[in-house]
């Protein structure tokens, strides 16, 4: 099996474990549990409060002590065991310590599979601003599988979806000690106490322009955790109003909101050019606008005469999404040198999934539940409204913050 298609299971695997769940939970906590949205925040700021410290302390582990491929593989199965274990939580404390554990496994494992891709694809000296987006991808067909599988099996609403994950999960822990050995690059070289420690990555927020650059991360994967959060339920809220009850798009939302992946499925392939063209300053700000265009769609759309906009918004998500996120990783690796590979990703990580994920899902939760909710109502074109005002916001201030001089020749290579 070529180190490409080893690659491509991989990313198939790591995102068919958050398909299962991610967009589903939602429908899951609320339509089910008929819990708080308080709450809610507070179940979805786990993957926030793991990726503070996770991604980054298992990137140290990497780069110091562990094989990458290892210490991912280890990850996955300890998750595989959790996530078996949330269909027997009944109130929503347990549920947010259950779910904050399960974080804690999966999310350093996002930063890890990119080292372990970085590291397997350079070994074989294949270029990476080229051959990874084409690897990459698969990991989104894997969300969109997992996503129609449990919409089609009428799993969105079940506590079902939690097992399909841990199944998924344990064969992917099993599956990545097969893969490429990925040693840790940063052992054996004599280093200061802080770099021993595995800080050094850190160093990085010394540059001004890398500083701001982790900034407007955290602040577009606050933008991310919103749409994951509220997409799904927001589409399940319709079956209320009886003339959308037994629309498709509110009988299987999840199906719906799957064209997004779709979407990033073509956008991930863009990515090479848009870097190469553009830099990461305009492609920032493309994302930015494409979260504006996202929230502000859906406030307006519905699953009837409206359903085009919901469409639309799916479809601008893929720019959204992989604009920051694909090429965000892609420009910290050209930034850093490879002994800090696993670390740089961490950090990366740490910032969106972490700090911006926290960020976004509680203050999210609590303002929702204050000004856009009364009695199990929801007023989602507020919500919605509010969401696109703030993506402006960061937009604006993106555009005036930000220095970057844009060097296509300086893409094609990496620093070490």
């Amino acid at each position: 099996m070529s180190i490409k298609l080893r690659l491509i299971v991989m990313n198939f695997l790591q995102f068919f474990i958050w398909g299962s769940w991610l967009l589903t939970i939602g429908a899951y906590w609320f339509q089910t549990k008929q819990w708080s949205g308080t709450e809610f925040g507070a179940i979805f700021s786990t993957m926030g409060i793991a990726s503070l410290f996770m991604p980054a302390i298992a990137g140290i582990i990497a780069d110091r002590w562990i094989n990458a491929e290892r210490l991912y593989g280890s990850f996955h199965i300890l998750a595989a065991v959790i996530l078996f274990l949330v269909p027997r939580v009944n109130n929503p404390s347990a549920m947010f310590w259950i779910m904050l554990i399960n974080m804690v496994f999966y999310m350093p494992t996002i930063a890890l599979s990119i080292t372990v891709a970085y590291s397997s694809l350079k070994g074989k000296g294949l270029d990476i601003i080229r051959e990874y987006p084409p690897v990459r991808v698969w990991g989104t067909i894997g969300f969109i599988v997992a996503l129609w599988i449990i919409s089609l099996s009428g799993f969105e609403t079940s506590s079902a979806q939690f097992y399909v994950a841990s199944a998924a999960s344990l064969f992917l822990g099993i599956y990545s000690f097969t893969l490429p050995k990925c040693p840790p690059l940063g052992h054996g070289h004599k280093r200061s106490f802080f770099e021993a420690l595995g800080l050094n990555a850190f160093k990085l927020f010394k540059n001004t322009k890398m500083a701001l650059f982790f900034i407007f991360a955290m602040l577009l994967g606050a933008s991310l955790q919103l749409t994951n959060a509220y997409g799904d339920t927001f589409l399940h809220d319709f079956a209320k109003i009886p003339s959308f009850t037994n629309l498709i798009a509110v009988k299987y939302p999840a199906i719906i909101m799957s064209i997004s992946q779709i979407s990033e499925t073509l956008f991930i392939l863009t990515i090479p050019f848009f870097l190469r063209r553009f830099g990461i300053k305009k492609v920032m700000l493309f994302s930015m606008i494409a979260w504006i265009l996202r929230f502000g769609l859906f406030a307006y759309g519905n699953p009837a005469e409206g359903l085009w906009m919901i469409v639309l918004s799916c479809i601008i998500y893929g720019m959204a999404f992989d604009f920051f996120n694909i090429s965000g990783s892609l420009f910290v690796e050209t930034q850093s040198d490879s002994t800090i590979r696993a670390s740089a990703q961490g950090l990366f990580m740490m910032m969106t999934n972490g700090f911006g994920a926290f960020l976004g899902s509680r203050i999210s939760g609590i303002i929702i539940d204050l000004y856009f909710k009364t009695g199990e109502n929801f007023d989602w074109k507020g919500i919605w409204l509010t969401f696109a005002a703030y993506s402006l916001v960061v937009a604006v201030l993106f555009a005036i913050l930000f220095k970057h001089k844009h060097d296509p020749n300086a893409v094609q290579t990496v620093q070490h």
